[in-house]
């Protein structure tokens, strides 16, 4: 009989969890060095688990567990750092970033560049850096390293450099490839946003929604149709803002 595989004091973040029974959770982490695993967090839900307040969202934890990443057992917990909370108007973000992380990373395919990006926003979220610049970042980084990389620094195919003064179009996939009919530049991008996302300066409100839509169409392209609840509810909370 084989010995179980122990993790030991492995550097995570909690991305989501279920309650099990009338006392315990399955939690999904994000680690370092194991990628996403689902663990079976025994007596977690009781009031004397010493658990209880560590396995928090959005704070560095080192976890302990047994098995592989799916269906192994949580044997352990504690803060990596302080617990600084995020701010409340942070919060529905920072479940974007988890969401995305849920739907698009399989579970035990070790990539410590996501780990280390995720960190990276959630801290530009903690700190009160500008908010939609980190979220766009971030969803590159992703996008990159787990392949599915969006270059516009440059055409699909043959490789040309853009002209920041011609219009393109971006197909997921495929890449940006330049509108030769001044009538179809529905949907197309200015040269000169691609090459700003491309250098990642998205200082200029133009540039930034360019990435915005861009972005979202990649990200989508993976979901492959699957919707993301918490796009959905930050888009409500807009639409209510706009109406007040």
């Amino acid at each position: 009989m084989s010995t179980p595989r122990r993790v030991a004091l492995e550097p995570a973040y909690l991305l989501h969890h279920r309650d099990y029974s009338d006392s315990s959770r399955i939690v999904e982490l994000l680690t370092r060095g194991h990628g996403r695993v689902s663990l079976f967090a025994r007596g977690v839900r009781r009031q004397k688990s010493r658990l209880r307040g560590v396995l928090q969202p959005f704070t560095p934890l080192l976890a302990s567990w047994t098995g592989g990443p799916e269906g192994g057992q949580l044997t352990g917990a504690e803060l990596a750092a302080e617990a600084v909370p995020l701010p409340p108007a942070r919060l529905m973000s920072a479940f974007y970033l988890n969401e995305l992380l849920l739907r698009l990373t399989p579970r035990g395919d070790a990539v410590p560049e996501v780990f280390e990006a995720y960190a990276i926003a959630l801290e530009e979220l903690r700190s009160g850096a500008s908010e939609a610049p980190a979220l766009r970042h971030f969803e590159l980084d992703l996008l990159g390293h787990l392949g599915y990389g969006v270059d516009v620094a440059a055409e699909a195919g043959g490789g040309e450099p853009l002209a920041a003064d011609r219009y393109y179009h971006f197909r997921p996939g495929v890449g940006a490839y330049a509108v030769e009919d001044t009538g179809d530049r529905e949907g197309a991008y200015l040269g000169r946003h691609l090459l700003a996302l491309a250098r990642r300066r998205l200082e200029e409100p133009d540039v930034l929604r360019a990435a915005r839509r861009l972005l979202r169409d990649a990200l989508d392209h993976c979901l492959e149709g699957r919707g993301l609840r918490s796009r959905e509810v930050m888009l409500a909370l807009r639409r209510k803002e706009a109406e007040k």
